[in-house]
């Protein structure tokens, strides 16, 4: 079961759902209670939020492994395998019938913040930020239809700046400039997760439509309308859009925001002029709090489940991915099995370059669990040694966002902690039988294990 909107995900949430009634102020308090419950795992909806009477938001709705599957309507022991079978399909968007995203119009806006409850999430960010903006836009030059998100950094009136670092929506701005003009924009908020997963995926410059993706994730066409000022679709079931055009060769200063690294950083970043604002009349707005499993489970999916695909067709042996919790994917452990150490060393060549956001690569065993920072720290200390199993790749180019290469040049290290041959790289283990009745005995005594 997926969901054809956000509004039935958290009906289905139900109990999971943790209600906070308690009025909270969008400058910091909600971003700091989503925070404290992001290592639980819990989704949260604040009923009340200071400021802006009505207005209900939800965070934390895929901070965990479990909510991810859950919002593909999977298992945690298939999520990847359901993602990588279902986003191959490609399923094309249909003409929507009803647009509940176009309820409440406001052409023009004088004060986008005083319609929104903008969120700022941290002590020394900017401004409040827009950091789950499903942004889209068509390439003015092939007409081909991009989606992203990007983080927008409000600066008060009906602009934002956008930090536009990745393809496709960097290139289509590019496109657009060479030629003087501003590009369409619509930010999408508050969709369901299928679509904010979709929105985020790698498809290429001649990959298919991410909408197409979007429908196959939740094995429906996702809606689309017309929006109402630029000339592009919108899904017609999202809580919030935002129309507008990025202004042609403009850059201001953007920052500094607290970063998925857990580091602030700013930029000179282009500047969106709001030509409209339509939402639901009773919207839901949502919340994506930055350096939280709520991100990590998003680029594990996205990112890593992608990659995993990739390396799978060209290196036999891989079996699994990790992308290791805050590192913000810079980081990831991958595990093979009967894998010779020189196809491991392409692996970790391959991986590095084929992930430009990847930096550090531990590649183990199938023996060893890629979650367990436990495991893993015990192949490196007992299966690893420095000089024979690292492998540096220099002159790189340096992940703009990473604060070690201020978006100069970088650098990859891959470390390979297989055992190779030998015996004595077995790992200890007990017989299955006796670990099962052990775990029917501390059942039955109301324990939890395994």
């Amino acid at each position: 079961m997926t969901f054809k909107d956000l509004r039935a995900f958290l009906d289905d949430l139900g109990n999971d759902l943790l209600h906070v009634s308690q009025p909270l102020d969008p400058k910091f308090e909600i971003a700091a209670v989503l925070r404290e419950m992001s290592a639980a795992g819990r989704p949260v909806l604040f009923e009340q939020v200071l400021g802006h009477p009505g207005t209900r938001v939800a965070g934390n709705l895929l901070a965990s492994r479990r909510l991810a599957a859950r919002a593909l309507g999977t298992s945690e022991d298939k999520l990847f395998d359901t993602y990588a079978r279902r986003g191959a399909q490609c399923i094309a968007p249909v003409a929507a019938s009803e647009i509940p995203a176009q309820e409440v119009v406001h052409r023009d806006p004088p004060d986008v913040g005083a319609l929104l409850p903008l969120l700022t999430h941290h002590a020394r960010d900017a401004a409040p930020f827009l950091t789950c903006g499903m942004v889209l836009a068509r390439d003015p030059e092939s007409g081909m239809r991009g989606m992203g998100v990007h983080r927008m950094m409000y600066k008060g009136g009906r602009r934002f700046g956008i930090l536009l670092a990745n393809p496709p929506l960097s290139v289509y701005l590019a496109n657009a400039e060479r030629d003087g003009k501003p590009l369409d924009v619509a930010i999408a908020l508050g969709v369901d997760p299928a679509m904010l997963l979709a929105s985020i995926v790698k498809t290429g410059p001649l990959g298919p439509d991410k909408m197409e993706v979007a429908g196959s994730l939740r094995g429906a066409p996702v809606e689309l309308a017309r929006a109402l000022t630029v000339d592009l679709d919108i899904p017609a079931r999202a809580e919030v859009i935002i129309e507008g055009r990025i202004v042609p060769g403009l850059r201001e200063p953007e920052g500094p925001f607290g970063e998925n690294t857990g580091a602030y950083f700013s930029n000179q970043s282009p500047v969106i002029e709001v030509s409209a604002v339509t939402h639901r009349r009773d919207f839901i707005f949502p919340a994506l709090v930055p350096w939280t499993a709520d991100v990590e489970a998003l680029l594990a999916l996205a990112g890593g489940a992608e990659l995993l695909r990739q390396l799978k067709n060209q290196v036999r042996g891989v079996v699994d991915l990790e992308l290791v919790p805050g590192t913000a994917s810079f980081a990831a452990v991958i595990t093979v099995r009967d894998c010779p150490r020189h196809e491991v060393r392409r692996l970790i060549h391959l991986a590095l370059n084929l992930d430009r956001r990847l930096k550090v690569l531990t590649v183990v065993d199938d023996d060893v669990n890629p979650r367990d920072p436990r495991e893993v720290a015990w192949a490196m200390s007992t299966r690893f040694q420095p000089a024979r199993d690292t492998i540096i790749v220099d002159g790189c180019e340096g992940y703009i966002i990473d604060p070690s290469s201020a978006g100069g040049d970088g650098s990859k290290i891959g470390f390979d902690a297989t055992r190779g041959t030998g015996s004595q790289f077995d790992k200890i283990d007990l017989p299955s039988a006796a670990v099962a009745k052990a775990r029917a005995v501390l059942a039955e005594l109301g324990f939890a294990s395994g």
